[in-house]
């Protein structure tokens, strides 16, 4: 039996941990230092950091917060935020990172995944692809750097990041992300239907449940949870927190012998 990586996804802002909803209206939750010792405690599989200033900004990511990140770590981590080239990844990597995540710096330069990922190897390179609902329901692809949709076509745009060599996509859906509303299980399936490297699916995690959907009928390999992991309940104060082992196998365990059927 097989249990699916259920991901807590942690976003940055000025070196302190906020929560956004739809990218908007940050709230803040904690230090992340004193919160990676939280999640080792609940021995947290795996952690996603990532930086919401850096790319918009221009900034060059904050390389010794990202050290003590992982110093600290008991767990891999995956860091985003401001990797703009070959030199940049090659430091953050250096301070003990297992995986960096891309969205807007290979929108603009594509062919920095595929240098990454020559040296670094796939599985070391995460690209991530925000996906908003327009006015009229058609699904689009969101540069929140910018602020603005892209002209790329969603389902084309995965099939070239996993022909130029990512290793995996970090899925979000803006239109639920930290409202508490559910994961969009047909997006998810949009695109694990029609790709061969895994999806983490993120944006709206709202139960046990509600993740399960995501990984059984969405076919995600994993799913990436914010405010489900930071806060007690919708509405309700900052907790950390993270399900023990015996719920997660309770309601989210795969038989691998009927996922290879």
């Amino acid at each position: 039996m097989l249990l699916p990586r259920i991901i807590p996804c942690l976003l940055l802002h000025n070196e302190s941990l906020i929560k956004s909803k739809k990218f908007k209206n940050f709230s803040y939750v904690g230090d992340p230092i004193n919160t990676v010792r939280i999640f080792n405690r609940l021995e947290v599989d795996e952690l996603i950091f990532l930086d919401i200033l850096a790319s918009k900004n221009k900034y060059e990511p904050p390389y010794h917060l990202i050290k003590n990140i992982a110093d600290e770590c008991f767990m891999p981590f995956t860091y985003g935020g401001g990797v703009s080239s070959l030199e940049v990844a090659n430091k953050i990597f250096d301070c003990g990172v297992e995986k960096i995540a891309m969205n807007s710096s290979v929108i603009n330069n594509p062919k920095l995944i595929t240098e990454i990922a020559n040296k670094f190897g796939s599985q070391s390179v995460v690209v991530s692809i925000d996906i908003k609902y327009d006015f009229f329901g058609k699904k689009r692809i969101f540069n929140h750097s910018i602020r603005k949709y892209t002209s790329l076509e969603p389902l084309n745009w995965g099939k070239s990041v996993e022909e130029l060599g990512a290793g995996e996509i970090l899925l979000t859906c803006v239109n639920n992300e930290g409202v508490w509303n559910g994961l969009d299980i047909k997006l998810i399936k949009y695109f694990t239907s029609s790709l061969n490297i895994p999806i983490v699916a993120h944006g709206g995690a709202l139960s046990l449940e509600n993740i399960s959907r995501a990984i059984k009928d969405g076919g995600a390999s994993g799913v990436a949870v914010g405010s489900m992991f930071v806060y007690q309940k919708k509405g309700m104060g900052v907790l950390i927190n993270y399900p023990s082992e015996a719920e997660l196998k309770k309601v989210i365990t795969i038989d691998k012998r009927k996922k290879n059927m």
